[in-house]
């Protein structure tokens, strides 16, 4: 009978507990709910369940039942902590315009082991000292001498894809294709060093890049475990797991700087002329090793975090978009006879493409067809950032606000390029929609983000698709074969089903 008190009184407790915390956050967003027409946050018991009930697979399916129920802007509260999730196109612009609000979230942390606070995870004045520095890396200039490393892998892999394709009578999964292709690029571009990730599969460090972006993305959505503590009490063998392919990464990424670093003094020592600024395959490394910040070079471990930044983020996110692109294109024959049709004509040539930043631009259909896919299927489905200070906003519709210092803010790119009052027929895939130029416009259409945050290697990553296109259009026919794409959110959007396809070789 004691015992049974004992509970019940200990229940009660817990329940005032987090009535009190209700309460309190309820007080301190009143502003919020107030000013912001539409805003029904979820009371306690029903976001700590919804928070909990979400996962990679209904993650896109759940928050579109929320923004169905309570519009555009959704907020959510559990415990201490306050989130608004949004598909408005202007408030999310606001935020993204803005120069103050640009602190990543912190389910972000969990990458600080392996990526440090390299470009894509630093704030304040650490972050706008290497975008400064990082940003001449991607001038037009130095991405022309990148497009024969382009050139180069993906024939290596229209000799992978050739193996697999027997005429087309079989599906092929061309997600691991794009992303051994993708990771030999970015190694070659951003620290000269070639992986044969392609051809060496078995090679530790692509190994280990591709597990840990695996186990990023299975932590990402798991809130218990995105701190370091939790996830080594809960998860022993994968966080010494973790720390082992961390090691592998971190010991490959470091030779790499030093061998780099020798070769350049000893050219200083014997007065040989750098091949810097002519040799611009390296033009990240280079850069990195020759850059001061208030007079000073930059550590080994300054170089290292960005050179691992970009390993990571340049060959994900490319990953993604080729291969919702070749998936799409196979199910879109029209589209598909469209695009070669634009191919041979910029490439009449057979027997060597020649690319350039001049004639690449001449693939106007290509550039919609790109476009499109990552209107449909975002890289980066969400943006998450903490609001730091009070995020003060004007909004058309809402009026005058004040968003408070502490809440977690998400911006549903997935939700906005998607919205039907943007987009007419939204969920059909029509590249013809970005033919005018004022499609997608008031910041519907932002895939690689915008504002001071913005993706700094976007045009890298234009160009890089459409030379890879262009090869694998011109060797093999893109075939309906296999699921059709699910997509799950992880760090970067994938399929459940892989992207399937078929391959056959063109006569």
């Amino acid at each position: 009978m004691a015992s049974g008190l004992i509970v019940i009184a200990v229940l009660i407790f817990i329940a005032l507990l987090l009535r009190i915390c209700h309460i309190l956050i309820n007080a301190k967003h009143e502003e919020v709910h107030k000013r912001i027409a539409g805003l029904n946050a979820l009371p306690l018991p029903s976001a700590i369940a919804f928070v909990y009930r979400v996962n990679h697979q209904n993650f896109f399916e759940e928050y579109e039942k929320l923004f169905r129920k309570y519009g555009r802007i959704v907020g959510l509260w559990g415990l201490r902590r306050f989130v608004i999730f949004s598909m408005d196109v202007e408030l999310n612009e606001l935020l993204m315009l803005s120069p103050v609000h640009i602190t990543k979230h912190r389910n972000y942390d969990s990458l600080k082991l392996w990526l440090g606070t390299g470009l894509l995870l630093s704030n304040g004045r650490k972050w706008h000292q290497r975008r400064k520095i990082i940003t001449p890396t991607f001038h037009f200039k130095i991405l022309e001498d990148f497009l024969p490393v382009f050139d180069q892998q993906s024939s290596v892999a229209l000799q992978c894809l050739a193996e697999v394709a027997e005429d087309g009578k079989t599906t092929v999964d061309i997600y691991p294709f794009m992303c051994r292709l993708a990771l030999d690029i970015i190694a070659e571009t951003a620290m000269g060093t070639k992986v044969n990730a392609q051809v060496d599969k078995t090679m530790p460090y692509t190994s280990a890049v591709q597990e840990m972006t695996a186990m990023m993305a299975w932590r990402f959505l798991r809130v218990h475990i995105q701190n370091e503590i939790t996830f080594s009490l809960f998860c022993p063998l994968k966080k010494l797991r973790q720390m082992k392919l961390i090691s592998i990464m971190h010991k490959f990424t470091r030779n790499v700087i030093e061998k780099r670093r020798q070769e350049l003094e000893s050219k200083e020592e014997t007065n040989e002329e750098s091949d810097i600024g002519s040799k611009k395959r390296m033009a990240l490394l280079d850069l990195l090793l020759q850059a001061t910040i208030n007079g000073k070079p930059l550590s080994d471990e300054d170089i290292r975090e960005e050179v691992d930044t970009f390993m990571f983020e340049g060959h994900d996110t490319t990953t993604s978009a080729l291969s919702f692109t070749l998936h799409l294109l196979a199910r879109h024959p029209q589209i598909q006879n469209k695009l070669l049709a634009e191919i041979r004509r910029v490439y009449p040539d057979e027997e060597e493409n020649k690319f350039t930043l001049m004639n690449l631009n001449e693939l106007k259909c290509m550039e919609c067809v790109i476009k499109e896919v990552l209107r449909l299927y975002p890289s980066v489905p969400i943006i998450a950032r903490e609001i730091v200070e009070d995020f003060k906003y004007e909004h058309s519709k809402l009026g005058s606000g004040v968003i408070p210092a502490g809440t977690e803010f998400m911006l549903s790119l997935y939700g906005m390029m998607r919205d039907g009052t943007r987009f007419e027929d939204p969920l059909e895939f029509r590249p013809e929609r970005h033919e005018q130029h004022d499609a997608g416009t008031n910041f519907a259409f932002v895939p690689f983000s915008a504002g001071p945050r913005n993706c700094v290697g976007q045009k890298f990553a234009m160009y890089e698709m459409k030379v890879i296109l262009v090869n694998i259009l011109k060797r093999f026919e893109l075939l309906p074969l296999g699921d059709k794409v699910a997509p799950i959110l992880n760090i970067v959007m994938r399929s459940e089903t892989g992207m399937q396809l078929g391959l056959k070789e063109r006569m």
